[in-house]
């Protein structure tokens, strides 16, 4: 169990070595020179290196934006946090094994499913995994399970969500690309899907984001850097003035606090440069790469990759995204808890990642109307399944906790509402 845990501690929770690896046995399954399977393992885990640097450098920053954001506007309320969910199951439940065997599990289920059936997804996104495997064995403990039955009903239910989240929402992703060469791994998929169905509904997919003419004294914002400098200094700005000097004046030291709101503004912009640099070194080398690994274990198998790999396509509709599905958290704070569920507070990380991804999906079907409606319907819903998990967690001990990723959240309701009172009736 040590081995087991090291392995999963210190290489497959590691993505970039994890799929360093991957590219590794791709590579020596076609039969390459030794130079090219150096040269295309190590320009692959550089390029994951690069957007984690890129999603570092977006992570801090957003941070520091929801303190202000928090303080500017007066919010009290639950920040979700599934990290915290997993340090309370792993340290003061006992279950960190169950986990990392969950863990495991989901992973060898779901290459079980893309090689016996016509979902070819391997999923890639090893922290997502952890995540849905802590909540799966979590819900599943709490609703009775002895370890053994636990362990594989979580793998089965996590297995299956690995596989059915990308193919799913291949339809669209394979329309953003162009191509099939890749998938979509990011356990925020019902959510994408929710706001792609709002958007088409309600938008024009023949006026895109990445189609809006400005005028000339505004062209510069046709530069996607430049359009994202602009809206992002402009809310950091905006929310530092509500917040007040004093509210960061840690964090600013003898600099003006509204220079810092700018130069933290700038600092994002560098992430998003940072980020899309590494999603286009990573696409140049997995995806080809990748293909020793279909014709040998999974034929036709595609990887399913964090939601980053999408932002080149349409940067536009990720900006606009981030900030309708702000738009829509902030109404689902302020909504929700008037018909008795918990206040959450919009988490800004969550808001970039999801809802820039949601944007995508929303242009692709919807255009920029579509993208903005869409925005709103998908912070709404990210806001409302999470609220709904509060009052579940509670009833469990985990005072004042839940998660973000929308189909861990659907993964555990479906333990709460279905699994449980079969397990109750039946009596596994």
């Amino acid at each position: 169990m040590a081995v087991l845990n090291f392995i999963i501690n210190n290489i497959l929770t590691q993505a970039f070595i994890t799929i360093g690896l991957i590219a590794f046995i791709g590579l020596l399954a076609q039969k390459k020179s030794f130079g090219d399977i150096v040269s295309g393992t190590f320009k692959t885990m550089l390029g994951y290196l690069v957007l984690s640097a890129g999603s570092s450098i977006i992570v801090q920053v957003l941070i520091y934006f929801g303190e202000i954001f928090t303080a500017g506007f007066g919010m009290q309320g639950i920040v979700p946090s599934i990290e915290a969910v997993n340090g309370q199951a792993m340290n003061e439940l006992g279950l960190g094994n169950q986990i990392a065997l969950a863990f495991l599990g989901i992973f060898l289920v779901n290459i079980i499913i893309a090689r016996l059936t016509k979902w070819k997804y391997i999923f890639l996104t090893g922290q997502a995994i952890l995540w849905m495997a802590t909540m799966v064995i979590v819900f599943g403990s709490d609703a009775g399970l002895g370890v053994v039955p636990n362990i594989i009903i979580g793998s089965i239910i996590g297995g299956i969500f690995a596989v059915a989240m990308p193919a799913i929402a291949q339809p669209i992703v394979r329309k953003i690309t162009g191509s099939d060469d890749i998938a979509l791994g990011h356990f925020c998929t019902i959510g994408y899907l929710f706001a792609a169905l709002v958007s088409k509904t309600s938008g024009n997919k023949e006026n895109s984001t990445e189609d809006i003419e400005l005028p000339s004294s505004l062209s510069f914002l046709n530069d996607t850097y430049l359009s994202v400098g602009f809206v992002m200094i402009l809310l950091f700005i905006i929310t530092a003035i509500f917040a007040g000097p004093e509210v960061v004046a840690e964090r600013t030291g003898n600099l003006n606090y509204i220079v810092y709101a700018f130069t933290q503004g700038m600092q994002f912009v560098v992430g998003v440069y940072v980020l899309l640099a590494g999603v286009r070194l990573l696409l140049g080398e997995i995806v080809p790469a990748f293909r020793g690994i279909a014709l040998k274990i999974v034929p036709d198998a595609k990887p399913a990759l964090d939601c980053p790999v999408l932002f080149p396509y349409a940067p536009n509709a990720v900006t606009l995204g981030f900030v309708s599905t702000t738009i829509g958290t902030v109404i689902g704070m302020l909504f929700f808890p008037k018909i008795g569920l918990a206040m959450l507070l919009p988490g800004m990380l969550s808001n970039f990642f999801a809802g820039g991804t949601a944007g995508i999906f929303c242009n692709e079907v919807g255009g920029t109307r579509g993208t903005i409606i869409g925005g709103i319907a998908h912070g709404l819903f990210i806001t409302l399944l999470p609220a709904l998990l509060v009052m579940i967690f509670n009833s469990m001990g985990f005072i004042n906790a839940t998660a973000t990723d929308v189909d861990t959240v659907a993964a555990a309701l479906l333990y709460a509402w279905i699994i449980k009172p079969i397990i109750g009736f039946v009596g596994i």
